[in-house]
């Protein structure tokens, strides 16, 4: 069985988009990084998986895990 693709928010041309790992395509593009990323959001809890935001530079800024956390947190 192949593994879920994680949910990546980034830039693309003057607006942003929602990439799939490994995709070489983006999904629907968006005017704002906050409807990209809501969008992102609902994409990666109903595939179970990561949704990673990256900001204008490309750096990840926010990574939320919607599926089997590999490392949860202790405590």
């Amino acid at each position: 069985m192949a593994k879920k693709a994680n949910v990546h928010t980034v830039r693309h041309g003057d607006g942003w988009a929602n990439r799939s790992e490994g995709a070489s395509r983006v999904s629907k593009k968006y005017d704002t990084q906050a409807a990209a990323a809501e969008a992102g959001r609902q994409t990666a809890r109903e595939r179970g998986v990561e949704h990673l935001i990256h900001g204008r530079s490309g750096q990840i800024r926010e990574r939320n895990s919607y599926g089997n956390d590999p490392h949860p947190p202790q405590g």
